[in-house]
This record gives structure tokens, sequence and C-alpha cells, in this order.
């Protein structure tokens, strides 16, 4: 029991050292890292563009390995080792530790999931922003340039290269089609694909686009806020079972020990 309370000290040491202390650590972590040159092999076809630096990123065999998830995946391994104990344990450890490394590192980064979050929330904005432009008359590059300088962030990020690659004469269906490899943005390059290969009212389009996208979001908010009173049976349960058990049956059990043992 000692070992086992020693490993999981260990490992909570651990976990804090990797985290950051300072507010300007904390902050520093919010701010997304600048994508590294990605060398360039040939010259891509005229009517496909070249793939933008912010789709790539995102791939788990392009990040390395971090400091923080090598010591999850060794405390991880130790307690394993500490539980099974002997050989046993240390083949066990042996077995578990790249395991877990590898199922850490296969998760998505934080980063990711709240650009993910915020295009989820400024989809619905940006779409009725491009129906506007395009029913005053504006071409869909500028509507899509106007909607991202109005939006910003990550889903400006996307717009503003769709912008400037329809501005530079690129074919629309493969130009929206690279947004399909993100899921945040894929309903947005379905729609737009759609609306370039049928020749529908792309206004229309971006309309009902920006309806679904506010019903999902509405779903999503209601499907969070139901999951929280499921979320917080889990700690008043631990709060207070126990409570009850010392408070309510035990003295009760412990009362009619006595009257049997000393009657």
């Amino acid at each position: 029991m000692l070992a086992l309370l020693s490993a999981v000290c260990a490992a909570s040491a651990a976990w804090l050292w990797t985290s950051p202390t300072t507010p300007s650590q904390r902050l520093a972590r919010l701010v997304p890292k600048p994508a590294p040159p990605r060398p360039h092999r040939g010259n891509p076809p005229a009517d496909e563009p070249a793939p933008p630096a912010w789709l790539t990123p995102g791939k788990p065999p392009n990040r390395p390995l971090t400091g923080r998830t090598l010591i999850s995946a060794a405390c991880l391994g130790l307690l394993v080792a500490l539980l099974v104990g002997g050989i046993p344990g240390i083949l066990a450890a042996s077995l578990v530790t790249p395991a877990a490394a590898a199922v850490l590192h296969r998760r998505e980064p934080p980063e990711l999931l709240r650009d993910r979050r915020r295009i989820a929330t400024d989809l619905p904005f940006a779409a009725d922003l491009m129906a506007s432009c395009l029913l005053a008359g504006q071409p869909v590059s500028a509507a899509t340039d106007i909607a991202a300088n109005a939006t910003g962030g990550p889903l400006g990020d996307r717009l503003t290269w769709v912008s400037v690659q329809l501005r530079l004469g690129a074919d629309p269906e493969p130009t929206w089609a690279f947004l399909a490899r993100d899921p945040a943005t894929a309903q947005l390059s379905r729609a737009m694909s759609r609306a370039a290969q049928s020749g529908a009212p792309v206004a229309d389009v971006l309309t009902r686009l920006a309806d679904d996208a506010r019903e999902s979001a509405r779903a999503t908010s209601v499907a969070a806020a139901r999951s929280v009173g499921v979320k917080a049976v889990a700690p008043l349960g631990l709060c207070f079972l126990p409570a009850f058990v010392l408070l309510g049956i035990i003295p009760i059990v412990a009362g009619l020990a006595t009257s049997i043992v000393l009657p």
C-alpha cells in the first residue's frame, strides 16, 4: 500500500512539474505555434491549389512526443510495475508504457479542439455575412474576404486562404474541398462545393447552412447542459455516500453489535 501511495504521489508531482506555473507560461500555451515550413516537392497542378499550413500540423504522425506524454506514460508504467511486482511487473510495465505513450500521442491537441469550438461558434455569422454580401452584388471571393476580415480567428484564416485562391483564379470546387479535411469546416466545404457543381444560388445555400449550424450548436449546447447533471452524480456520491455510511449505518451496526455481544 505504501508503494502504491508513493507511486501516485510521484506521478502527481511529475504532472504538476510539467504544468505551466506562471501566468506568462499559461498564456503562451493559449497562443498557437506557427507551423513549420514544409518542403516543396514539385509544382502543384494549376487547377488544384497547394494545401495551406493549417491543414497539416494537426495530424498525429507529424507531432513530436512531448515531455508530458513521456512522463505520464513512464509514471503509468511505474505504477503497473509496483502493483504487479517482480519480473511480471517489469514485463507488464514494458508493454504498458509504450502503449500509453502511443495513445496519449494520438490524442488531438487542445489547441485544435479550441479552434474547432470557435469555428462552430463563428460559422453561422460568417455564412450570414457572406449571403448578405452576395445578395448585395459582391462576387464569392469578395464576400469570402469580407467574412474572413469580420470573423477573424481560425475560421477567418481559412476563409482568407480561400478568398486569395479564388482571386488568383483557382477552381472553386477543389479550393473549397480543402476545407473538408477539417471536421469543423466540412459542412461549409460540402455546401460550397455542391453550389459550385450544381450552379445553385450560393446565397440560399449559405442561408440554409447558417440555419443548420445554429441548430447544431443549439443541440450541442443542450446535450452539454444535460450531461452536467449526470457528471455531477459521481462527485456527489463520493462526498455523501461515505458520510451516510459513517453517520447512518455504522452507529446502527455498532449499537446492534453491542446489544448482541453484551446483552
